[in-house]
């Protein structure tokens, strides 16, 4: 099929030779002997798969019955006969003390240690039960002990130190608001204040009156306008703090 798709051409028919293309050979590093040896070097055997040889049980020594079991240590003879237990009861052989007498009036001694010993005092018990149950009344949770203490009632030592923290801080708050009103409070203008401030705004006044007087009869434009405005409106502001002052003897200036 394929005959017939390629064209009729006297070039085709000498047999062509197929070329084969140039392969360029592969690239080895010099260096692969070094890096092969080194790799080689820092590898272990066992590092994953276990060692290389691993010790296998001899078939003969298999698992007996009560071998993981611990056993005791075998008695030694020596040490049956060391130790013997002491009986309680006297030896046939043993004899006791004779000709011992003593002088001592064991009635008369007992007497006396009677009358002038201290008598003991009953252990204090609680019976719970009807059977006659009892037990220390101490350790029954029944005797209040704890009110007994010696720092019952005491404030304890950090208390009073968190206490005295806390006073010292509100001390030191109050103080920092009395300062802080101080410094904010208004403050009262003496008489000689007062009278320099009346003498010195009713001098402002004198001049502003002089510029408004200096002024031209005709004002016929608006800079002239403006300007009579501006001086007509000191005046009017003079005045009234000079009627102010001049009304109030006692005045306050608020601190800012």
């Amino acid at each position: 099929m394929a005959a017939f798709l390629v064209e009729e051409s006297i070039y085709n028919l000498i047999p062509q030779v197929p070329c084969k293309p140039f392969k360029v050979p592969r690239y080895i590093s010099k260096l692969k002997p070094y890096v092969k040896q080194t790799i080689q070097q820092s590898k272990f055997q066992w590092k994953t798969m276990g060692p290389a040889k691993v010790h296998v049980p001899s078939p003969k020594d298999f698992l007996q019955k009560h071998s993981k079991e611990p056993k005791l240590p075998k008695r030694k003879k020596d040490q049956v006969g060391k130790k013997t237990l002491k009986l309680s009861v006297p030896h046939r052989t043993d004899h006791p003390v004779m000709g011992v007498q003593s002088n001592k009036n064991f009635i008369n001694t007992n007497a006396a240690n009677v009358i002038m010993g201290v008598a003991k005092k009953p252990v204090p018990v609680c019976v719970d039960r009807y059977q006659g149950d009892k037990f220390l009344l101490e350790t029954s949770g029944l005797v209040p002990r704890y009110l007994k203490k010696k720092d019952y009632g005491v404030t304890p030592t950090y208390v009073v130190r968190r206490n005295e923290e806390a006073k010292q801080a509100q001390e030191a708050y109050d103080a920092y608001v009395k300062k802080t009103l101080r410094k904010k409070a208004m403050k009262r203008l003496s008489d000689e204040e007062r009278e320099d401030l009346l003498e010195g705004l009713k001098k402002n006044w004198v001049q502003v009156h002089q510029a408004f007087q200096s002024l031209s009869v005709e004002i016929d434009t608006l800079p002239k306008k403006l300007n009579k405005e501006r001086l007509e409106l000191q005046m009017k502001q003079l005045e009234h703090d000079i009627s102010t002052i001049e009304k109030h003897k006692v005045i306050y200036i608020a601190n800012k």
